[in-house]
């Protein structure tokens, strides 16, 4: 029986290592992250002769509108009437009424594939620009930092979904299916009740959580019905799947022996809750989508399987070590299915972080690429620890001759299983916080070096100094200048070219659109409305993987 499957796993393990490289090989596109606005009509800036009767914003991939999420203001602050409709990859916003002499300022706020918000603003102007702008009453579009409750309940609907349908092909596939081990089996079915309870919990209560972080709002928009319509209909197919997936996995298990077509139902129940998260996420938005949904579908079942299986070998190694040789026969089941399981989690891992970032992650890259790196080197303990199992104490639990030292044995192998579930715990932590943060990211920000006339800032980025200029310092109309120089102080230029945002506490114009007027030097014009404190961000990949960010603050006078 055993050497039948451990075939098949080899089988298995055979045609994963042959035909995922063909899948790496065969679709070479880029991935993306966050979607990216990639041009106006009108220009930002832009002062027009004649009003515009609609304005296009095209992005870099398609998007989801928000319940408010377009605002247009007049040159006095005035809110002004506008028909927002999002197509595919374009927002187009048309004004039923002619819009009036002067500055326009429209805040924008969509949602991109992967399910995060962007934003921005984009001014043009009508005759001539209006020499001072009211800011907007509740203009701010700032992307809000994912809240802790959001990625709480995600980190605890990710291990409760994991452990539970995990425990549920233990007592399926590993347990025997004798009397004695009803007592081992009913601890995991307890044990999977309970953690299918707290998933299902924690993926219901993200719902509304999410759809306050689309918005940007407070707790008061979860009374209008608007934003329950905000989330997309996966979300809400997710979340009911992994709920009643679980409902019904745990419902089949019984303490005792069952039938074998309720077995496969439960296993059944259980693969689709664990692989429905694998609909909604970064995967959504990197390509080939097929492939990668595919290879998250795989990895999370792998998790499930390997999560679930230390911790039923922790539950029921105890009890079952003293009954001759069948603690051993159990980890012997386990650990060689876990050999195909492992091959499958490195796999899809290595497909998802090649996809989603576009490249491996360095300790100088994003957010997203450092914690990546860090889930690798918990797994890579975490799999430590397993080959110490498999190839030191489990051969030495099956050669013990009698039940005292089988009794010792099983002890050991239980404490380092059940570190090994620990440490696979906190990668599990990891991917909750994964799944809501930026694969894009925005590094830490460098210091910055005041110069004595308070427009100009200078910073370093990489080896490249960075000067900027912000004149004047005035509510309204103002003039942007970015230098580069290397270190010998001529022009430099970084891989890309530089990308700056600016922000204030009440108003975020976004990217600011820059034109090249020669090597290294870079200009913009801008409409300040409000005065204030504003921080300018400004990013510039240096290398293929250095993408350092400094922020500069300008006080502007009003």
């Amino acid at each position: 029986m055993i050497h039948r499957r451990a075939g098949r796993i080899q089988a298995a393990v055979v045609l994963i290592l042959a035909f995922v490289p063909a899948l790496l090989l065969s679709f070479p596109q880029p991935a993306h992250a966050h979607a990216h606005l990639i041009s106006t009509d009108p220009a930002q800036g832009a002062v027009l002769q004649t009003a515009p009767g609609r304005v296009l914003f095209t992005f870099d991939e398609a998007v989801r509108g928000v319940p408010g999420g377009v605002q247009v203001f007049g040159s006095k602050g005035e809110l002004v009437a506008a028909k927002p409709e999002v197509k595919g990859a374009e927002l187009d916003v048309v004004f039923p009424a002619p819009l009036g002499n002067g500055t326009t300022v429209i805040t924008w706020r969509v949602v991109s594939t992967d399910g995060h918000p962007i934003s921005g603003a984009l001014t043009f102007s009508v005759g001539a620009p209006t020499t001072v702008v009211t800011p907007p009453s509740n203009g701010s579009s700032a992307i809000p930092e994912v809240s802790w409750p959001l990625t709480l309940a995600r980190v605890v609907g990710y291990i409760g979904l994991l452990l539970a349908t995990g425990l549920v092909a233990f007592a399926v596939m590993f347990l025997p299916a004798e009397s004695y081990a009803d007592r081992p089996r009913r601890r995991v079915t307890v044990s999977a009740r309970a953690a299918a309870a707290v998933a299902a919990g924690a993926w219901l209560t993200a719902l509304p959580i999410t759809a306050l972080y689309l918005l940007g709002g407070g707790a008061g928009l979860l009374l209008e019905g608007a934003t329950w319509s905000s989330l997309p209909l996966t979300e809400y197919a997710v979340a009911t799947t992994v709920a009643a997936g679980l409902a019904l996995a745990v419902a089949l298990l019984r303490h005792g022996p069952t039938s074998r077509r309720r077995r496969l139902a439960a296993v059944a129940a259980a693969s689709i809750a664990a692989t429905a998260p694998a609909l909604v996420g970064h995967t959504r938005a990197a390509s080939p989508e097929l492939l990668v949904i595919g290879a998250d579908a795989l990895h999370l079942l792998a998790g499930s399987i390997w999560l679930g299986g230390i911790t039923g070998l922790v539950l029921t190694l105890p009890t079952l070590s003293g009954r001759g040789a069948a603690a051993a026969e159990v980890l012997t089941r386990f650990s060689t299915t876990a050999a195909g399981v492992l091959v499958a989690l490195v796999a899809t891992g290595s497909l998802l972080v090649w996809r989603i970032l576009g490249s491996w992650p360095t300790p100088a890259g994003s957010d997203y690429g450092r914690l990546v790196l860090a889930k690798i080197a918990i797994v890579l303990t975490a799999l430590a620890i397993a080959a110490w199992n498999r190839w030191s104490l489990l051969p030495r639990l099956k050669q013990a001759s009698n039940t005292t030292s089988r009794q010792g044995l099983s002890r050991r192998v239980v404490r380092a299983t059940a570190v090994e579930g620990a440490v696979l715990a906190v990668a599990l932590l990891l991917t909750g916080v994964l799944v809501d943060t930026s694969p894009d990211g925005d590094p830490a920000p460098v210091g910055a070096q005041a110069e004595s006339n308070p427009g100009t800032h200078t910073t370093t980025l990489g080896d490249i100094t960075v000067q900027a200029s912000l004149t004047p310092l005035a509510r309204g109309p103002s003039t942007l200048t970015l230098r580069l120089r290397s270190a010998s102080g001529q022009p430099a230029e970084g891989v890309a070219p530089p990308v700056i945002r600016l922000t204030s506490d009440t108003t975020t114009l976004g990217a600011v659109p820059l034109t090249q007027v020669s090597a290294g030097f870079y200009t913009a014009q801008v409409m300040l409305p409000v005065p204030g404190t504003w921080r300018m961000q400004v990013s510039l990949r240096v290398t293929q993987f250095a993408n350092p960010v400094a922020e500069l603050k300008f006080v502007v006078n009003g």
